[in-house]
């Protein structure tokens, strides 16, 4: 059988998204070759739709007729299937800097005070149409008052963060983090958010977090930005579908990845083939998506949705999401 195009690969995603981000830089460090369908930054995103997906948060990736909602499951899916030339480290120590910095940015708060940056008076920020996406996103009130209430608090935690990585793991004046002489799984999972407010105008006070209070981080993000767009001039541009083209393309591959099973010792104690609701828990949960459990382990959880007769593997990490069985009192 003949390879399918651009490796199975079509990723959703925006460009300005910053958890699109992670996974793009991911593809160009590797060099794979992949397609992309671009969205909007606001609902609705009836691409998704066409490929079975309610979930409503930025990337989505479909390797074949495989789909994975977070850029945390996408990579980890990467670094499987494609293993020649992965990016993580294959010693455990330096595995585990890589999970607790992918914990610190998403789960801990990183990202969350970074979001609180996002300036007041930006022109996102005056879009009615994006202030009350972001309200039904996050479920809290989307207002310049609001912003700037929390800013102060949001630029002290910011200020913490970005001096722990001056005062750690940079302090030695290493190009990376790990000590290698590229950039590896570990600075992807750790740079991102600095990164992200790097380039965001307005969003740090530059009194107080700067090149000139945090010299080894900004010396850190721009070695890594310099990486990436060597890495992305070396490769093929990604191929660009339209919504219609993707889905058929989607539609008409086959499975790319292994059946899991589900675990029998699950805590849930769901059964395969019973139909599940999945959703995430920190935002974006007012869209769930539904269909037949037919994986669960310790990392995932896998359905199978209809899509026009054909069926439709939806992948989730298990952290941050809840699953509940239809009809159950956890699913209300």
């Amino acid at each position: 059988m003949a390879n399918p195009p651009n490796n199975g690969i079509i990723l959703y995603h925006y460009s300005y998204s910053p958890f699109a981000r992670r996974v793009v830089w991911y593809l160009a460090l590797r060099g794979i070759d992949y397609a992309e369908c671009r969205q909007p930054p606001v609902m609705p995103r009836p691409d998704l739709k066409a490929i079975g997906v309610n979930y409503r948060r930025i990337p989505v990736c479909a390797i074949g007729r495989d789909v994975y909602c977070d850029s945390r499951i996408i990579i980890q899916k990467l670094e499987q299937m494609f293993p020649q030339g992965k990016l993580g480290s294959s010693v455990p120590h330096s595995r585990g800097i890589e999970k607790l910095l992918e914990i610190w940015q998403i789960e801990a708060g990183v990202f969350g005070r970074g979001a609180a940056l996002i300036p007041s008076d930006g022109p996102l920020s005056k879009d009615k149409k994006f202030q009350k996406d972001r309200e039904e996103f996050s479920g809290r009130p989307w207002s310049k008052e609001a912003v700037d209430r929390n800013r102060p608090e949001a630029v002290a935690a910011m200020r913490n963060y970005f001096r722990f990585m001056e005062s750690t793991i940079l302090e030695d004046g290493r190009d990376y983090i790990l000590g290698t002489k590229e950039p590896s799984l570990a600075d992807i999972e750790g740079v991102w958010v600095f990164h992200w407010m790097r380039d965001l105008k307005g969003a740090l006070p530059g009194e107080m977090i700067s090149a000139k209070q945090f010299p080894k981080v900004f010396a850190w993000i721009e070695r890594f930005d310099k990486a990436v767009k060597a890495a992305k001039a070396k490769n093929a541009k990604p191929a660009s579908l339209k919504g219609d083209a993707a889905a058929k393309r989607v539609l008409d591959a086959s499975f790319a990845d292994q059946d899991i099973g589900v675990d029998e010792s699950d805590p849930l104690k769901l059964q395969k083939g019973q139909e599940v609701e999945i959703w995430p828990t920190d935002s974006g949960f007012g869209h769930r998506d539904r269909g037949a459990l037919v994986g669960l382990n310790e990392d995932e959880v896998v359905i199978a949705v209809d899509v026009s007769g054909k069926e439709v593997r939806l992948h989730f990490p298990r952290i941050n999401f809840r699953i509940a069985a239809v009809g159950s009192a956890s699913n209300l």
